[in-house]
């Protein structure tokens, strides 16, 4: 009777081991299967996403608006189609990857993953505003160029150069803003940083002005009078 009790008590104990490593590996193969489906497709839509990109030729655009130029100091070629079908490759591959650690009941990683999606908008976001605060800066480079020296004054080259530096620097922080890296403190950088163009300009108006600020002070006396 013992015997037979002890005998059934291991055959079931058995019995739980084997259906439990059989769930575990079902499982670890739907997880395999679920990240392989995921490689093959996020491969895929990346090479379309490329091609794309080239055919509607992002890349001379991109070089017309004066990008190239900064690329190209910094060693660098413009690769537009590479740049987002990476993109869209990881982007994929973490949501597939985030299905499987689901299946496997890795919540915690499953979590991470999920920020790690949630957060990469704000990395697109970021790369765009780096973008456009470049063209817009040589767009204000060259107006600003071309204004004082129409006007005849002199620092053309510096002006220029200033007003490029402080779209860039304004550019660069807001996009770090956007990163959410040391919010505060570039908040308070930024602040500072207008509130000094906001001072320069002033005093630059009143040296640089006040002789024609005085006649027409002038001017208007002698209506008055």
């Amino acid at each position: 009777m013992y015997i037979q009790d002890w005998t059934a008590l291991v055959v079931n104990s058995l019995q739980n081991v084997w259906a439990g490593f059989v769930g575990v590996l079902a499982n670890i193969i739907g997880a395999l299967i679920v990240l392989i489906i995921g490689l093959i497709i996020a491969s895929g839509l990346a090479a379309l996403v490329e091609k794309f990109v080239k055919l509607v030729k992002l890349d001379k655009l991109l070089s017309n608006l004066g990008l190239g130029e900064h690329f190209e100091r910094a060693g660098l070629s413009i690769n537009s189609g590479k740049f987002f079908a990476k993109l869209v490759y990881w982007f994929l591959v973490i949501v597939f990857l985030l299905a499987a650690t689901d299946i496997l009941g890795f919540y915690s990683l499953s979590a991470f993953l999920k920020d790690t999606l949630l957060y990469i908008p704000n990395i697109i976001v970021a790369v765009l505003i780096m973008l456009a605060t470049v063209v817009i800066g040589n767009f204000l480079r060259k107006l600003v160029k071309v204004s004082v020296k129409a006007s005849k004054l002199h620092a053309a080259n510096f002006l220029s150069s200033l007003t490029w530096w402080s779209v860039i620097i304004f550019g660069f922080l807001t996009a770090l803003s956007q990163l959410g890296i040391a919010v505060g403190i570039i908040q308070s950088l930024v602040t500072g940083f207008v509130a000094m163009i906001a001072i320069a300009g002033g005093i630059a108006f009143g040296l640089g002005g006040k002789d024609y600020a005085a006649a027409l002070l002038s001017k208007f006396r002698g209506h008055v009078e």
